[in-house]
């Protein structure tokens, strides 16, 4: 199994290229955008681990250029930035997943063999379900081809919905994505937010998109 590893970082990169190495994978090393972009050319990879900030060309472009030339190696993302925004837009970008910094070895680990189990992925898309579509980068959010105005909260919590679609999401969860600097936020607050996004997103006579979860949180529709 080959690996490339995209990280500016000097000691994070040895640390890494040591226990991948100890872990049987061959690993090359990229330290710019520029120059995994240029390794990527000359090699295919069984998985790309690829920092987020990098110094030129950021991993956001380095991703989305891999997929532009139709390389489907399986791309997990590394940041120290959580923002959901972020996680969207390098989603968007076509990384299949996306660990924050910092991370526990074993975690990562875990994740490429995910990835490597799971192969090559499929070309990129915007996230879609029933009609929504988020763009990270310009904040924007339609419906059904009708833009919709969100203020960043709900902006927040659609995207963290978006992100996890098809799986039930509790309360607790989107409290500490979405609130984490306001320790006293209540549960009931969640409520309220999702009763905001149902108002803009839902025709009254339509299907839900976001559903209730009886007892424990909510799912966004993908169908």
């Amino acid at each position: 199994m080959r690996l490339l590893v995209v990280e500016d970082d000097v000691k994070l990169v040895r640390a890494l290229e040591r226990g991948l190495q100890q872990e049987g994978y061959a690993v090359d090393v990229a330290r710019t955008g520029d120059a995994a972009l240029e390794q990527a050319g000359r090699s295919a990879y069984d998985a790309v681990i690829l920092d987020l900030m990098l110094p030129g060309v950021d991993g956001f472009t380095v991703c989305r250029t891999l997929r532009d030339r139709g390389r489907s190696d399986p791309v997990l993302m590394l940041t120290a930035r959580a923002d959901v925004g972020d996680r969207i837009r390098g989603l968007d970008s076509g990384a299949d997943d996306y660990l924050v910094k910092p991370f526990h070895f074993g975690e990562l680990l875990a994740r490429l063999r995910a990835l490597i189990r799971r192969g090559p992925s499929d070309p990129p898309g915007a996230p879609d379900a029933g009609g929504l579509q988020l763009d990270a980068e310009t904040r924007t959010v339609t419906r059904d081809g009708r833009e919709v105005e969100l203020t960043p909260r709900e902006f927040a919590l659609l995207g963290f919905l978006v992100e996890r679609g098809g799986q039930v999401v509790t309360r607790p969860e989107l409290l500490a994505e979405v609130w984490e600097e306001h320790e006293d936020a209540s549960p009931n607050l969640v409520d309220v937010y999702v009763g905001y996004l149902r108002k803009k997103l839902e025709q009254p006579s339509g299907p839900r998109l976001i559903r209730t979860v009886r007892g424990v949180g909510f799912m966004l529709e993908t169908s």
